[in-house]
C-alpha cells in the first residue's frame, strides 16, 4: 500500500502563477512538471500517492464575507473522509488569514489553526489510526504587496502579521504534537508581480525540501 499524502493549502498549493512569464505555459497555473505537489509527487517515487486539496483564497477557520467555503475548518470532515485513509496530512494555510477585512491577528491566526488541527486529528481517516501532521508556515508576504495590484484586496498589516506566524506556528505544532517546517527558512522568493506567490524556482526548492523532510515522519 503507498503512503497517502495530503496536501491542504491555498493558491500556492494549487500552482497560481501570477507571472505569465513564469510558468511555462504562459497561464495562471503551473503544471504538472512545475507545482511543488507534483514535484514532490516525482521525487518520492512509486512508493507514494500525493493529492493536491489546493484553493485559491483558503483559510484556516475565518468565514470570508465575500467569497464562500473559504475557510479549511467547514469543509474539513468531508475532505478528508473522501480521501482516507491518510498517512500524512501537509498543511501550509495562514495567508489569506491576514486580509485586513477578515480582522486576525497573527495569535488569532495561530489559534485558528490549532482548532483546525484539533478536528484533523479527530476525524477517523488516518491509516493506523493515529493522526500525523506536518504544519508548514507560509512564507512572509513580500512588502512590495503593498504597491501591488492585490494592496486593495489584502489591505493593511498582511506583511507584518505574515511575519509573525511562524513563531505562532512553530508553537501550535509543538502543543499539538505536529511535524513542522518553516517555509522561510528554505530561500524561497515570490514573483514581482504581487509579491505573495511563489516562483517556478520556488516550487521546485519547497518539492525538494519535503522530498527530504517526509519519508522521516513515518
Amino acid at each position: 500500500m503507498k503512503k497517502h499524502i495530503l496536501c491542504l493549502g491555498d493558491s500556492n498549493t494549487h500552482g497560481y502563477c501570477a507571472d505569465p512569464a513564469d510558468c511555462a505555459d504562459g497561464g495562471i497555473r503551473f503544471n504538472e512538471e512545475e507545482r511543488w505537489t507534483c514535484r514532490l509527487q516525482a521525487a518520492l517515487g512509486p512508493d507514494y500517492l500525493v493529492t493536491e486539496e489546493g484553493l485559491s483564497g483558503r483559510t484556516t477557520v475565518f468565514v470570508d464575507p465575500l467569497h464562500e467555503s473559504m475557510d479549511a475548518l467547514s469543509v474539513l470532515y468531508p475532505l478528508l473522509k473522501s480521501h482516507e485513509f491518510l498517512d500524512l496530512l501537509v498543511i501550509m494555510l495562514g495567508t489569506n488569514d491576514t486580509k485586513e477585512r477578515l480582522g486576525a491577528n497573527a495569535c488569532a491566526i495561530g489559534k485558528g489553526l490549532r482548532r483546525l488541527v484539533r478536528k484533523a486529528q479527530s476525524i477517523d481517516c488516518w491509516a493506523g489510526g493515529q493522526p500525523n501532521l506536518l504544519i508548514v508556515a507560509p512564507p512572509a508576504i513580500g512588502k512590495g504587496v503593498e504597491r501591488s495590484p492585490v494592496a486593495q484586496e489584502m489591505g493593511l498589516g498582511c506583511v507584518e502579521k505574515s511575519l509573525r506566524l511562524p513563531g505562532q506556528f512553530r508553537a501550535v505544532a509543538a502543543e499539538t504534537r505536529c511535524h513542522f517546517l518553516d517555509a522561510n527558512a528554505l530561500g524561497l522568493a515570490h514573483n514581482p508581480i504581487d509579491f505573495m506567490h511563489l516562483t517556478r524556482e520556488s516550487h521546485a526548492r519547497l518539492a525538494a525540501a519535503l522530498a527530504e523532510r517526509i519519508p522521516t515522519l513515518f
